[in-house]
């Protein structure tokens, strides 16, 4: 039998969630589990109104994309989680070729290649994700950069037993905190090399519209994992 998987979006006043929805519900595996969290949403609901019977809907008030990430993982029934941001989509073997890579490497959790797509889903770049040789290569890129892609992301759920949840005290570095947590926790991190996801690059969208925030905040996170980072790089070498 083989495992269910939670697929957790959170959601924010965006027009793109009934294409992530979409995109959850098309996927080649099965069994699978949608949770879509709306975190305050005020307008573009009503997109969601044709799924509501193929998802679990769970509202809050609005505290951000980490807290709706915690609030989705807590309610999560599936053995592996998967992240979809409300704008982006997984492609149609996404999960299953993850469940598989997972598997076969015993992995508590994993990252995929993905193409940046535009505003109407044409690709623009293919394969956009980070390039490394090797395990050490990959933790050197958390020096300077965040390498890895939240939505290509999946997680056994007893991964968060070990470490905890997303940090809601960071708007915005949650992931790139969560995953220095995974490797100071000598967790394994492998790397599927195969573009499983489209992410959408807009006008409107949050890396663009909270820049000097996102800059300010990733600075103050990024000097609190360097050190840590660095001795394993070292150690590595």
């Amino acid at each position: 039998m083989r495992p269910l998987v939670t697929i957790v979006i959170p959601f924010f006043n965006d027009p793109y969630v009934n294409q992530a929805v979409r995109s959850a519900l098309s996927q080649s595996y099965k069994p699978i589990e949608i949770i879509v969290v709306d975190d305050g949403s005020t307008k573009h609901t009503d997109r969601l109104a044709p799924y509501k019977r193929y998802i679990h809907y769970l509202g809050k008030a609005n505290g951000g994309t980490a807290t709706a990430l915690n609030h989705g993982i807590r309610h999560a029934s599936g053995e592996y989680i998967a992240w979809l941001s409300s704008d982006d989509v997984f492609y149609r073997d996404k999960i299953n070729n993850q469940v598989l890579f997972m598997q076969e490497q015993n992995a508590l959790i994993s990252h995929t290649n993905f193409n940046n797509i535009n505003a109407q889903s044409k690709i623009v770049k293919y394969r956009a994700g980070c390039v490394f040789n090797n395990m050490a290569d990959f933790y050197r890129l958390f020096l300077n950069a965040n390498p890895v892609n939240g939505c290509t992301v999946m997680m056994k759920k007893e991964l968060f037993c070990h470490i905890g949840l997303f940090d809601e005290t960071l708007p915005y570095t949650h992931d790139l905190e969560f995953w220095a947590r995974v490797i100071q926790a000598g967790i394994s991190f492998p790397y599927l090399d195969e573009p499983l996801v489209g992410y959408r690059w807009h006008d409107s969208m949050g890396t663009l519209r909270h820049q000097e925030a996102i800059r300010h905040e990733y600075a103050g996170t990024q000097e609190r994992i360097r050190t840590a980072l660095g001795r394993i790089v070292d150690l590595m070498k």
